[in-house]
């Protein structure tokens, strides 16, 4: 008969499958091809709607600054290539996996290294929210009846993906590396027939939105000067959605094959050239078919189900555009495709948020549960945090991706810029100790490179803060500075706990006495065997102590205590109030103050139970005595457990009801046996 423990683990098994040995961690690395999907769906897959971000900016003031769309993409193309080059730079540099929090951290100082880390921790937990909601209006987009089910499909969604990936890096990423191939072979496809169609074969392509005018905000409608640039800037800085999880590669260089820095520079660089074209791609084709995208539906000129029906992604509607229709075949296979890559680009902070949880950890800056890698060689607890968090906002948000995204960004380039300026620093302090000029020459070039992407991440930091400030922003500028202080008070407990465990003199001089006391409610096996366990530690002293709480009761087990012969003299402390922890405290205080060197050493019999019902019918006394007993200085609490009949089956070799240890070498047989371990 399976161990019911066994059992117990069953959910567990079919979820993780079996757990690897730590001895066996070199295969979970990752090889190039599976490296790309893992590290670089999010930013392969913000070209989604990164696109469909500035038209919703820029529709704000109608149609009549939508050819500011080209040069804003332009200069988002602009900036990925920089940021690109400039973390290949810090792969090379730093390739234990700590990114930019490493690089700020070595070449700022703590305090820019906890902002940058706090900076990241946001964001990874807003890339699973925003990715997972873009997911699933993709998924209505396609099948709107769907729409009332938004959040629940986003739940769902983030639980299957904290599933996988807590299966391992390996496994998540041969289930996630073929969607995201078939992501940019389905957009590189649809981009190509796109332009063919418009430039060669003169069939032309027209969105469904094409014909529909759009209603300005009243305060859009008047701009110029000033007012026009800060338009501009703010659809810029929607743009730069693109950019996000390009760090994830920089965090993740421990999940690399060797040469682990080589080849995540290789994986940056696709990652940057896929990107960039598909970028470029969607925009162009998105105003080549006159497409029109608005944050409130009902601003559509003629979009007359507006308040029923959900309006088609920017995807969407080129897909319908490009291949025929909302019913052709390429229509629904760039939808799955989209949808499932950007569900699957939380995976990029699915592995980004573990990995920086432990390096943060092992520092000391977070709970070193963070540093723990569970049964497929992952750090579980870190996955499961991030899943929490980020269903937390789906909820809160309503999976609503134009609420979602005005948090975004702000802590990817708060960490972008942070690094690449440590990263000038740390050329720096490189070229001082260069041993030829041709080293120092490509030091310099990369220190450029760092400063030419720390610049213009600062400027759009900048932007970003400015534009997206009174839009939502303010929560993740909050957020941040809370994060930053937990970081600091848990590396103030942990640095405290270890000056005050910091072996010294005292710690070493032996107790000049023991004294064992056993706590006694009556007489019975537990009882006694704690008695035993007691006097077989040869103590100075010996006290069997009970609380008289009621005196028929009290008088019964002195009667009981005669009648057993107990050679250990029974203690009675009087407690006219009925307490029982009170009493006990105030005897062990005075030992100790009699006596501060002596040792009290207090033996609690304990029934040990099968079923977690009896745990509120048993033990409620003795776990309020351990609970007071163990902020008593010079006190040492034993338990001494006794396993009830509920615990048959519950031991580790799976065992039910079968002999004690001992029993039959005391001439026991099986069916003298009493079912409790120790009957």
């Amino acid at each position: 008969m399976p161990n019911l423990s066994d059992l117990g683990q069953l959910p567990k098994r079919l979820v993780l499958g079996r757990p690897v040995r730590s001895d066996r961690l070199g295969e979970s690395l990752l090889p190039k091809r599976l490296a790309l999907p893992i590290f670089a769906s999010d930013p392969l897959s913000s070209v989604a709607y990164a696109t469909q971000e500035i038209l919703i900016v820029l529709t704000l003031a109608g149609t009549a600054f939508l050819f500011l769309a080209p040069w804003l993409a332009a200069l988002v193309v602009v900036l990925l290539i920089t940021v690109v080059m400039s973390y290949r730079q810090v792969v090379h540099a730093y390739p234990s996996g700590g990114g930019d929090y490493e690089v700020a951290m070595k070449n700022h100082g703590q305090f820019a290294g906890l902002v940058v880390a706090s900076a990241l921790l946001v964001d990874y937990v807003l890339t699973v929210a925003v990715s997972v909601s873009a997911g699933t209006d993709n998924i209505i987009s396609a099948f709107p009846a769907l729409n009332e089910y938004r959040v629940p499909i986003a739940l769902a969604l983030v639980t299957v993906l904290a599933a996988a990936n807590l299966r391992g890096v390996r496994e998540s990423g041969r289930a996630f590396a073929a969607p995201t191939y078939l992501f940019i072979g389905s957009i590189l496809i649809m981009i190509v027939t796109g332009l063919v169609r418009y430039f060669v074969t003169g069939d032309g392509i027209i969105a469904e939105s094409s014909g529909y005018g759009v209603t300005p905000e009243p305060e859009y409608t008047q701009m110029a000067g000033l007012a026009l640039v800060f338009f501009a800037l703010r659809a810029f800085a929607s743009g730069c959605t693109a950019l996000t999880g390009v760090e994830a590669i920089a965090n993740g260089v421990p999940a690399f094959r060797p040469p682990k820095s080589r080849n995540a520079a290789t994986t940056l660089a696709l990652m940057g050239g896929v990107a960039a074209t598909m970028f470029a791609g969607v925009t162009a084709l998105a105003l080549l078919a006159d497409v029109k995208y608005v944050e409130h539906p009902c601003d559509l000129v003629g979009f007359t189900d507006c308040e029923t029906e959900p309006q088609r992604t920017v995807i969407a509607q080129l897909a319908a555009a490009t291949f025929g229709g909302d019913t052709s075949v390429g229509f629904f296979v760039v939808q799955a495709a989209t949808a499932l890559v950007l569900i699957l680009a939380a995976n990029t902070a699915f592995n980004g948020f573990p990995l920086l949880g432990s390096v943060l950890a092992q520092d000391r800056f977070m709970p070193r549960q963070l540093h723990t890698r569970g049964d497929k060689l992952v750090y579980s607890n870190g996955i499961l945090l991030l899943a929490g968090f980020a269903g937390l906002l789906i909820v809160a948000f309503d999976a609503d991706v134009n609420r979602l995204i005005q948090l975004y960004i702000i802590g990817v380039f708060t960490s972008f810029t942070i690094g690449q300026w440590g990263m000038v620093r740390h050329w720096n302090r490189e070229m001082r100790s260069a041993p030829d000029d041709a080293a120092r020459r490509r030091m310099r070039r990369s220190q450029a490179i760092n400063f030419f992407g720390g610049s213009m991440t600062s400027v759009v930091l900048v932007i970003i803060v400015i534009t997206k400030f009174t839009h939502g922003a303010w929560l993740v500028l909050v957020s941040m500075p809370v994060l930053f202080v937990l970081m600091r008070a848990i590396n103030r407990h942990y640095s405290n706990v270890s000056q005050q465990l910091e072996p010294d003199t005292d710690a070493r001089t032996l107790p000049s006495k023991v004294h064992a006391v056993v706590l006694v409610s009556k007489v019975h096996k537990p009882t006694l065997r704690a008695l035993a366990f007691a006097r077989a530690t040869r103590p100075d002293a010996l006290t069997a102590l009970t609380v008289n709480v009621d005196d028929a009761e009290t008088r019964g087990l002195q009667a009981d205590w005669e009648r057993y012969d107990i050679p250990v003299p029974l203690t009675v402390l009087e407690s006219p109030y009925r307490e029982i922890t009170r009493p006990v405290l105030d005897f062990v205080k005075g030992i100790r103050r009699d006596s501060p060197r002596e040792l009290v050493v207090v033996f609690v019999p304990q029934y040990v139970v099968g079923r977690w019902w009896e745990n509120v019918l048993h033990n409620q006394s003795a776990l309020r005595l351990r609970a007071r007993l163990q902020f008593q200085p010079g006190v040492m609490i034993t338990t001494v457990p006794w396993q009830l009949e509920s615990t048959a089956g519950h031991d580790d070799d799976g065992r039910r009801g079968g002999p004690a240890p001992g029993d039959l070498r005391r001439g026991f047989t099986d069916d003298q046996v009493d079912v409790s371990p120790y009957g």
